[in-house]
């Protein structure tokens, strides 16, 4: 089978789709990899690191998609890279079509593209290649929050994170449960904060303090408790995310003018679109802004930041999905593996995920895949 690793094309996207190890993986198993040159320059990895695995070097975007009958990507398509895709090709990318471009699903039913979106992709109730990206961006919302919660980074409460003897540590706010608030409660946790979990899933809570031994405050999510925990926040951390659909606004803007002078919001599920109404998109080189006196940090590809771990990350939870294909198959790959089929967002020329066709008005069919054997 032949696969396709274009350059990333989103501003300040340095990931790559797959690292020389899982190239390597593949063409040992007789597939052939086209991979655009530098586009593991962001990562640091060269060309000539990939041309040792058996990769072979193209010099264009347009010729990576063209040669390829699987395409592997990390950011979601642009517009120039939805008329680069061919004709019944399969894409593997986060793809967040939720917030997405109705030219982009266009494009995927015209070309009757295969679409598969990593963040849906499931695994015992999981989502193992979401996971990945997730627990990084966990961390890095602690980190950034404890640069700009310092007096000369943009104007913030000038608090240690921690505290110290005889002063009380910040407040993190941490609004959702999942792989990121817990990743964001551990590293917050370890550096000493207070760290307060709000989350409607009391099973989940029940977990936070069972891992956390009861160190980490957990409560149950509505209006009324969310307000009282923006208020308190000295770091407010967004990790809300319901799957496949855009990010509802639970803290509102005028939760936002009740926060202390200076507080840190740092919204992840801005790639979902945001859970926080004052939040807008920003990007690596100018990720912040203030509004309200509230400090705002909305950049949709956190990860980015430590490229490396990140494609080294995304590569090993996404390979054995890529392998799957390319030793079986599409339609066995996807007939074998119920996770992976909830991962089709675009199938045939038709939709067949129930929230993305209701947000662009096409018609919905559930996924029906035919044995090729």
């Amino acid at each position: 089978m032949r696969f396709g690793i274009p350059k990333e094309t989103l501003y300040e996207e340095k990931r790559v789709a797959l690292a020389p190890a899982g190239v390597d993986a593949l063409v040992r198993a007789g597939h052939t990899v086209y991979i655009q040159s530098g586009a593991g320059e962001g990562s640091h990895f060269s060309d000539e690191e990939y041309r040792k695995t058996g990769a072979q070097i193209v010099y264009s975007a347009e010729e990576a998609f063209a040669r390829a009958e699987v395409v592997v990507k990390v950011a979601p398509l642009s517009e120039t890279e939805a008329e680069y895709l061919q004709d019944n090709q399969t894409l593997f990318s986060f793809l967040h079509l939720a917030i997405g471009k109705r030219k982009i699903i266009d494009q995927l039913l015209k070309k009757k593209i295969t679409a598969i979106g990593y963040e849906l992709i499931e695994e015992e109730d999981r989502l193992p290649v979401l996971h990945s990206m997730s627990e990084i961006a966990g961390q890095l919302s602690i980190q950034v929050a404890e640069r700009y919660l310092e007096s000369f980074s943009e104007g913030g409460r000038g608090i240690l994170l921690g505290g110290i003897t005889g002063v009380a540590p910040a407040a993190v706010v941490i609004l959702g449960a999942g792989v990121v608030g817990v990743t964001a409660a551990r590293a917050a946790l370890g550096r000493g904060a207070q760290v307060i979990v709000i989350d409607k899933d009391l099973n989940r809570l029940r977990t936070i303090d069972l891992n956390f031994r009861k160190n980490v405050t957990t409560v149950v999510a509505n209006p009324y408790t969310i307000s009282r925990g923006v208020r308190f926040a000295d770091v407010l951390i967004g990790a809300v995310l319901i799957k496949g659909e855009k990010a509802p606004h639970l803290v509102t803007e005028s939760m936002v003018k009740e926060m202390k002078k200076g507080s840190v919001i740092v919204d992840v599920s801005i790639d979902q679109g945001g859970c926080i109404e004052t939040s807008h998109i920003t990007t690596q080189s100018n990720p912040v802004y203030r509004m309200h006196d509230v400090i705002h940090y909305c950049v949709p590809n956190m990860p980015a930041i430590v490229s490396r771990t990140a494609s080294y990350g995304l590569n090993n939870a996404s390979l054995k999905y890529i392998q799957d294909i390319a030793e079986n198959g599409l339609s066995n790959a996807l007939l074998g593996d119920l996770g992976l089929s909830k991962g089709v967002c675009t199938y045939n020329g038709y939709c067949c995920n129930e929230s993305i066709a209701h947000t662009f008005n096409v018609e919905y069919r559930r996924l029906h895949i035919f044995s090729s054997n």
